[in-house]
């Protein structure tokens, strides 16, 4: 498949007279690993609802494996995780699934696959709220894989978890994808984006402020120099790299990549100036995030 996996334009919900999701165009691509990150109340969920067809938009368009969302043929070809899980707590992991399974048809060698899939085959028999917390999400996501759906909407995964349960649901989430699963997840957890996520939509406000790979829109490379004196040091770099240098508080960034060091170096020394530092230095997506969303938090 090349078509793109979730389409929308214009994509928006209203509740009365408050814009939840204001004219939302994204596109999620097979195979990736979409981050749809922002702060809570930014949009997300109700967006995740709109393509999962558990809502309908007001306006605007959505198309998910090529069909309206709720069409029966996306219902069966995605897994849905979306405000936690939801589980009877006197039964079994195992038997949960059962339940979801015999609902959609699905035999026990699809529940017995799940629970292998997450982790959790050991711990199948023991009644749902004796999990912990991270189980009971790792049990939710392996109710989404249940008849291996192409598409998984995972709303905040790790949402709750403690960092030993987030790394797990990480490296779950990553085999996912390797095994060629279509991953849309949520979440206002930067590392966790940046560490797993191919490409990312940046939503605030409802509204999504930006769209593409997460080296994209952290930037390309940058170097960072610290030396004494700066009033030597400073105007060196600057006649050595045109002009592409900035004075900051951390010391003399410079825009060039990790080629430009040793010309730097050379210039530094040769004005009599004393190298103290000089490293490679990259925009974090948390600045990057609190960039595009600053405007929306100053309101």
């Amino acid at each position: 498949m090349n078509e793109s996996i979730v389409v929308t334009s214009g994509l928006t919900k209203r509740y009365g007279t408050h814009t939840a999701v204001d004219d939302v165009a994204m596109r999620v691509e097979p195979g990736e690993v979409y981050g749809f990150l922002g702060p809570n109340g930014a949009g997300k969920t109700t967006t995740l609802r709109m393509l999962a067809g558990l809502i309908r938009p007001s306006s605007g368009s959505a198309t998910v494996l090529g069909h309206q969302p709720g069409d029966p043929d996306v219902v069966r070809r995605i897994g849905v995780l979306i405000e936690g899980p939801g589980f009877y707590p006197y039964l079994s992991g195992r038997d949960n699934l059962r339940v979801l399974a015999r609902y959609r048809g699905l035999g026990d060698a699809e529940v017995a696959a799940a629970l292998e899939r997450v982790g959790l085959a050991d711990r199948a028999g023991d009644r749902f709220r004796t999990y912990s917390l991270g189980m009971k999400q790792r049990l939710g996501v392996g109710a989404a894989l249940l008849g291996g759906p192409e598409l998984l909407i995972l709303d905040e995964p790790t949402n709750g978890l403690d960092p030993a349960g987030m790394a797990e649901m990480r490296a779950l989430i990553t085999a996912l994808a390797a095994d060629g699963h279509t991953v849309l997840l949520s979440s206002h957890m930067l590392s966790e984006v940046q560490e797993i996520c191919d490409r990312v939509g940046v939503i605030a406000g409802g509204r999504l402020r930006t769209e593409s790979s997460v080296a994209e829109l952290r930037g390309g490379a940058s170097l960072l120099l610290r030396a004494e004196p700066l009033e030597l040091a400073f105007p060196a770099v600057r006649g050595a790299l045109d002009g592409k240098a900035l004075l900051t508080a951390g010391g003399i960034r410079i825009e060039a990549g990790p080629a430009a060091a040793p010309e730097v170096a050379r210039a530094v020394v040769a004005a009599g100036a004393d190298l103290l530092e000089l490293r490679v230095d990259e925009k974090s997506l948390e600045e990057v995030f609190f960039e595009l969303t600053e405007m929306e938090t100053a309101q």
